[in-house]
């Protein structure tokens, strides 16, 4: 879920203290390249019948496209706002992360309101017996509209379909606390990320007795349910991205060591996956995951996923190579120029992924929609889903060009 708006070059860190300075950093083709893969995934994930989900990264491993999404994000604000940090203090800095949050706040409302004005539509046809609102569970809102719209104004009442954002604005908050404390001692800060994770685990609070301590946030006033992504469990990979940018991790090296213990860590997750349980028949796997499941669980990121994550994302930053170097096709040839071009595009659409999360959430409830109604043979699936590929790359290139203002440039 990155989205913020980074720039190319990221400045030396300046806040002084025995906090070290974040060298210059030139901007990573692998984080656009991957946040743009998980755009796709996305879209893929949140479309209601669409077999395309029997095969996304979350049906290998316990981590999905939702902690790349996470993890991209940190790197951009890194760059994006740590820059602000750095040249303009913290105070305006802070200031520059407020206004980003203003903008994702009214990006949910219109979101939520964009999706349920399109549900109620379908149902107010009275064509179909499906009752569209109730897919999203929604009923409340529309029963007792009054009171609900209080709580979604206020994220005291966050469907589980709309959680997304939210979480971002929290962790978002928390961004000027932490860099108050790394003025001090990136240990410092880094002590508060792990111990607002620690609080988040609800089991691991419950164990120790300190149920009263446990972080998270309501989702619904008429119910206990919480908020399916805890924002204080889930900073932990966010800022971890963060650090990195940030110089406050150290990059790690590339040895073959490391490389076979993040390959061996992803291939034993296979066993204890979906994929494993469905199609390899590990069938004890599933009472063990019943049994660890605060250490997979997706609300409070359990440690597990974190620990999966890492280790694919170690693969992955490998095997791009450094900038995304083994990404760039040399050559001439067709299938060159041809990767070339998918390269140009999954790029664009990770560059502008506020406005492409917007509207691949909504578009996935029209894609599922459709499917309704003309079937879900194999190429039909085939077919929505690059549609809306599509139309996430329209929407890229799009926002992309407002966010230019060609009005301001003088005619030639």
């Amino acid at each position: 879920m990155t989205l913020a708006d980074p720039t190319h070059i990221s400045a030396p860190s300046a806040v002084g203290g025995a906090q070290p300075k974040a060298p210059a950093r030139q901007r990573d083709l692998r984080l656009d390249f991957f946040r743009g893969i998980a755009m796709f995934i996305i879209l893929f994930a949140h479309t209601p019948g669409n077999f395309f989900t029997s095969w996304i990264p979350a049906r290998w491993g316990f981590s999905d496209a939702t902690e790349i999404f996470v993890f991209c994000s940190g790197m951009a604000s890194a760059i994006a706002f740590g820059r602000a940090y750095d040249t303009v203090g913290w105070r305006l800095g802070s200031a520059r992360v407020s206004f980003r949050v203003w903008q994702v706040y009214w990006a949910h409302i219109g979101l939520f309101f964009a999706v349920a004005t399109f549900l109620a539509a379908i149902d107010m046809t009275g064509l179909y017996e499906t009752e569209y609102i109730g897919t999203l569970n929604l009923w409340k809102f529309f029963e007792e509209p009054g009171p609900q719209l209080v709580g979604l104004l206020t994220l005291t009442y966050v469907p589980n379909y709309f959680d997304i954002l939210p979480m971002y604005m929290v962790v978002l908050v928390m961004m000027p606390v932490v860099m108050a404390l790394a003025r001090l001692h990136v240990a410092v800060a880094g002590a508060f990320i792990v111990g607002m994770w620690i609080m988040a685990q609800g089991p691991l609070m419950a164990l120790l007795g300190l149920e009263a301590w446990h972080l998270a946030l309501p989702a619904e006033p008429w119910s206990d349910r919480q908020w399916f992504f805890n924002p204080f469990g889930w900073q932990l990979i966010f800022f971890t991205g963060f650090a990195f940018m940030r110089g406050w991790l150290p990059k790690p090296p590339v040895t073959p060591l490391l490389i076979g213990l993040a390959a061996a860590l992803v291939l034993i997750n296979v066993p204890l996956s979906n994929i494993g349980i469905r199609e390899f028949g590990f069938d004890w796997a599933r009472d063990w995951r019943l049994a660890n499941r605060p250490l997979i669980a997706k609300s409070d990121f359990g440690l597990l996923r974190y620990v999966h994550f890492l280790a694919l994302a170690y693969l992955c930053w490998v095997a791009a190579g450094d900038k995304g170097a083994r990404l760039l096709a040399e050559g001439a040839g067709l299938l060159a120029r041809l990767w070339r071009g998918i390269l140009a595009l999954i790029l664009k659409v990770g560059q502008q992924s506020l406005a492409v999360f917007i509207t691949s959430m909504f578009l996935a409830r029209v894609s599922g929609f459709v499917m309704d109604n003309i079937g879900r043979d194999t190429w039909t699936v085939v077919a929505v889903n690059l549609t809306g590929m599509g139309v996430l790359v329209l929407t890229a290139y799009g926002a992309g060009w407002y966010k230019s203002q060609p009005w301001r440039k003088k005619a030639v």
